[in-house]
């Protein structure tokens, strides 16, 4: 019985042919991911990192988001009001709330969480049920965004010390290159698309870091394999021998997790949805890089 194979055996792509051409797209989204990030639309970041308040509520019957806006617009605080996942569920979310004078900011926000939590009694009724309240205070915002990028570059270091450790430096810089480009990219399209920038995409880039450095140690263990069996092959000719022999586990790996964080996308709700998506987006993109 012969199983079923998704890309043939004698399958011969000359990948490096067309090497100029990729470099040509790869450059071309880099910066476009960087134009997204740093200048338009830019990253739109959660409360996490830019400090505030999250409430999500869940009412008895379907919640009248006019009539929550204009209840928190009375109380003099800017927030974005949504519907989250159904319509008894609403999410409220407002920047950093001043301070009076000689009030401490962490105290303020925690009296505003309390003025909106009673105008939302008023408003809606006694029934409303609170199932999430964060806060986030402009002290620990900072600290978050520190740890952040701290657990990339921590990251990133570590996994170009693993390879530099096992093949050579080249290859260590070669994977780190690689690495920087599903990083930025992935951040670019989170940007582009406008979801929540927040811990759940920094957990999820930390997984495509290592999901990339993953497809790319199957590779570099295939070349230095064959660099061993074929000592006279041309190098660009082994590379490729390479790339197709890798190409099956590559793409079922590839596909079948971003199958799996569709679903989650689709059917996971409004929390999971940033998650899954910065990683099916860092998948496609670390699949194509490796």
């Amino acid at each position: 019985m012969k199983l079923l194979k998704l890309i043939p055996d004698e399958t011969k792509i000359p990948f490096t042919k067309y090497r100029w051409y990729a470099l040509v797209i790869t450059l071309a989204a880099f910066f476009a991911s960087l134009f997204a990030i740093f200048v338009y639309p830019g990253l739109n970041y959660g409360v996490d990192f830019r400090g505030g308040i999250t409430l999500e509520l869940t009412d008895r019957q379907p919640v009248d988001v006019p009539s929550v806006r204009g209840a928190i617009s009375a109380l003099g605080v800017e927030a974005t009001v949504q519907q989250f996942g159904a319509p008894e569920k609403v999410k409220i979310v407002t920047g950093i709330v001043d301070a009076e004078a000689g009030q401490d900011k962490d105290a303020a926000q925690q009296v505003v969480v309390g003025r909106i939590q009673d105008a939302m009694r008023e408003t809606l009724g006694d029934d409303v049920v609170f199932d999430r309240r964060e806060v986030v205070s402009p002290t620990v915002s900072g600290e978050l965004v520190r740890r952040g990028v701290l657990a990339v570059v921590l990251a990133t270091a570590m996994m170009m010390a693993y390879i530099w450790f096992r093949y050579q430096l080249q290859w260590g810089a070669g994977a780190v290159i690689g690495v920087v480009h599903d990083t930025v990219i992935t951040i670019g399209l989170v940007a582009l698309f406008q979801f929540s920038f927040d811990l759940n995409v920094i957990a999820a880039i930390l997984t495509v870091i290592g999901y990339s450095v993953n497809d790319t140690v199957v590779v570099y263990d295939r070349i230095r394999e064959n660099l061993r069996k074929y000592k006279k092959m041309p190098l660009n000719e082994l590379i490729d021998l390479s790339l197709n022999e890798t190409l099956t586990r590559t793409v079922v790996t590839g596909g079948t997790s971003i199958l799996a964080l569709a679903a989650l996308v689709i059917f996971g709700g409004e929390v999971l949805r940033g998650l899954c998506f910065a990683m099916m987006l860092g998948i496609i993109v670390g699949t194509y890089s490796s």
